[in-house]
């Protein structure tokens, strides 16, 4: 399915009406199954699909690794809904808790999350040896929107991008930021990148549950072209995780770790 579909419009410009066709970007339901039992429906941007769910299964604890995996299959039931059944070893106990219990997102859309609160998150804290530059960080801000294919199209979707060197980054767009940030890093995984040494940007705001994501995927430094929340930060301080704002032309705050 592509990403983008045409419709046609009544455009208004300089007091000129005429008939256009418009490219809007598509959002689609996916209900996944995870061992023949439901575990969550995600609206996201048919685009990456596989990367999608295997960066949410890991933010969530569900898998431990891409490995874990068995089977992959989308079974198209509309234009509007698709069902994913995969087969996998998983944690029972975080999947039950996220079935009960998961707490419904800030970000865009209505995905739930079990690892909100710092007490809640089960991951290692950062050493804080990797350390990146305000320079290089900033001169990838400044390219943040390069190569993002279908925000030119139809400026209709949030971007992740996770950097892992000079060569190489990971693209994530999705009318969702959670979702963009599980492709990027979901992309890099499959691709068998080091984490450890990347850093995530992203063009939204940065609440909570982005910020685990990076966490739980042990990614050392996240980045925003905006503002994170006052949780966001706490989460970030608790886990010695970098954590900048407002990254625009020569300027930035850190909230969270430090530039060198």
């Amino acid at each position: 399915m592509s990403p983008t579909a045409k419709t046609s419009i009544v455009k208004f410009k300089d007091n000129l009406q005429k008939e256009v066709s418009d490219i809007l970007v598509r959002e689609v339901k996916y209900d996944l199954f995870v061992n023949s039992k439901f575990l969550i429906s995600i609206m996201a941007t048919p685009i990456d699909e596989k990367a999608l769910i295997i960066g949410y299964l890991i933010s969530e604890g569900i898998v431990a690794n891409f490995k874990d995996i068995s089977k992959f299959e989308f079974n198209l039931v509309d234009e509007f809904s698709i069902n994913v059944e995969i087969s996998a070893k998983i944690n029972e106990e975080n999947f039950a808790k996220l079935n009960s219990y998961g707490i419904i997102v800030s970000g865009c859309g209505s995905a739930k999350s079990l690892n909100l609160l710092p007490k809640d998150i089960k991951a290692k804290k950062f050493s804080g040896e990797v350390k990146f530059s305000k320079r290089l960080v900033l001169s990838r801000m400044a390219t943040f929107y390069t190569e993002c294919d279908l925000y030119e199209q139809t400026g209709c979707v949030h971007t992740a991008k996770l950097y892992t060197s000079d060569n190489e980054f990971y693209l994530g767009e999705d009318i969702a930021q959670h979702n963009t940030i599980d492709k990027a890093l979901g992309k890099a995984i499959l691709n068998g990148a080091n984490l450890g040494n990347s850093f995530l940007m992203v063009s939204g705001r940065l609440s909570s549950e982005m910020v685990v994501k990076a966490i739980m995927h042990g990614v050392p430094l996240i980045v925003s072209r905006t503002a994170p929340t006052y949780l966001g930060v706490m989460v970030a301080r608790s886990f010695n995780l970098g954590l900048c704002g407002f990254a625009r032309g020569q300027n930035i705050n850190v909230y969270s770790g430090e530039l060198i």
